[in-house]
């Protein structure tokens, strides 16, 4: 019988979302991470239950037959973008079918699945990168990029990515090069100790507008003018705007700001979609991939269909980009989200497109839907990856809107989500698909529901 430690070789069968490769061992499931189906894979067993085990894939000895030769020079150390030995047509493919399973196995059926969209671009697609200060091996020279595969202390540099934009991999390059002369020393996850932390990029895909953010503790005082001339002196194919140094003293290791200082430039970019103009800040949320994020917000409206008589409750709006597009073709948006930051910066891009009918506020949906007073025609729900509370999701249900437009970047939150909608007298109609970013596991969806009887299960 096979137990923990052990080391096996399996063959991957099936694969579970979002990126489970499934084999079989002593007659029972072998899970194994960032696998695909058909490979033969050695495996370090890490869990064993009654009816399961979980194993770490140490190295790959067949490929599927499926698989090509992977794209970029730091794959196999860098922990992103898993799937891209799968050519792209077949990576849309498991993509779509794992959906499919995932709301088969919770009892959605009888609707149109439309399949899936691809991203209008494969490389260079990302709109932000948040790179972490590290070593690849303890003691080792400053790296500045993605955590290793595998590992949650070790850091890969990453200056050739190529689901990043070029002038990414530049800046990546440039501050790396800069703080490796100057021996600033970087922050230590396990110690608390130490200076430099991340480096977040932003760029807009029309504008070309390039925002920098260096996030550093507060444990020394290093002067940052020397390195901003020198970023301003780089050959970019966009064009730098602003560079922000933000300071962060958690413990965790996460981005997040006690204070963020603007040291040249503005402290947002700019990105048009469908033709309406967003300022997004440092913190704010916006979709990754600008001009797949056209893509699916058309397809938001074309399930959202004629509304100039209607009111549209969008929760969940985050800087309110899908509210904004909603209002050009609705009678009235009103949006809801808890991040203050993203609501004062949805309604300023309102003002700034010259939208007059749409307000966007501040506060938790469980407790904001209280508050308003309208009753919508239509819900647009995108909410985050863990889905939607079911306190929160049992007040949106009690209005009885005759259309929910639902957006989830997670399948198996959203199948949990639609399953208690279906049962509070909601019909899924359609589903389809978006590929918002290429060679990795992560898949947008979107579902419209049509109420069909009174909400009295749930």
């Amino acid at each position: 019988m096979v137990k923990k430690r052990d080391i096996v070789e399996a063959k991957i069968e099936d694969l579970e979302f979002p990126s489970k490769g499934i084999a079989r061992i002593d007659g029972k499931k072998l899970f194994v991470k960032n696998t695909v189906p058909g490979q033969l894979v050695r495996v370090n067993i890490s869990k064993v239950k009654d009816d399961y085990a979980e194993g770490k894939l140490i190295e790959v000895l067949e490929r599927s037959p499926q698989e090509v030769e992977s794209f970029c020079e730091h794959f196999g150390s860098c922990g992103g973008c898993a799937h891209q030995t799968l050519p792209y047509e077949a990576q849309l493919e498991m993509k779509a079918n794992l959906v499919y399973r995932l709301l088969e196995d919770a009892g959605i059926r009888d609707y149109q699945f439309l399949g899936i969209e691809g991203s209008p671009e494969t490389f260079a697609y990302r709109n932000k990168m948040e790179y972490s200060f590290g070593d690849e091996e303890k003691g080792g020279e400053i790296t500045l990029g993605m955590h290793k595969k595998g590992k949650f202390h070790d850091v890969v540099t990453v200056d050739r990515c190529r689901i990043a934009d070029e002038d990414f991999n530049l800046i990546l390059r440039t501050i790396l090069h800069y703080f490796r002369e100057k021996k600033i020393p970087l922050y230590n996850n396990k110690t608390h100790i130490g200076y430099l932390r991340h480096l977040v990029v932003r760029k807009a895909k029309k504008t070309k507008e390039i925002l920098v953010n260096l996030v550093t503790s507060t444990q020394q005082q290093v002067d940052m003018t020397e390195l901003v001339e020198l970023l301003k002196q780089q050959n970019y194919e966009g064009r730098l705007v602003g560079f922000l140094h933000t300071f962060n003293d958690g413990v965790s290791d996460v981005v997040i700001s006690d204070r963020t200082d603007t040291l040249w430039g503005q402290d947002y970019f700019t990105e048009e979609i469908l033709g309406l103009c967003f300022q997004i800040s440092a913190f704010s949320f916006f979709q990754t991939n600008s001009i797949g994020a056209e893509k699916l917000y058309s397809l938001v409206m074309d399930f959202m269909g004629a509304a100039a008589d209607k009111t549209v409750f969008d929760l969940y709006c985050g800087t309110g980009t899908i509210g904004q597009i909603a209002a050009k073709k609705a009678k009235k948006v009103i949006g809801i989200e808890i991040v203050e930051e993203a609501v004062a910066a949805a309604n300023r891009n309102a003002r700034l497109n010259g939208l007059d009918n749409c307000v966007f506020i501040a506060g938790d949906v469980l407790k904001k839907i209280d508050e308003l007073k309208e009753k919508p025609d239509i819900i647009i729900l995108d909410p985050p990856r863990a889905g939607i509370h079911p306190k929160a999701l049992k007040k949106i249900l009690d209005y009885k809107a005759a259309e929910i437009i639902y957006v989830s970047c997670n399948p198996k939150t959203l199948a949990e989500n639609l399953k208690d909608m279906q049962q509070a007298g909601y019909r899924v109609e359609k589903v389809k698909c978006m590929d918002m970013f290429p060679h990795t596991s992560h898949v947008e969806t979107v579902v419209l529901m049509s109420r069909v009887k009174v909400n009295t299960m749930f």
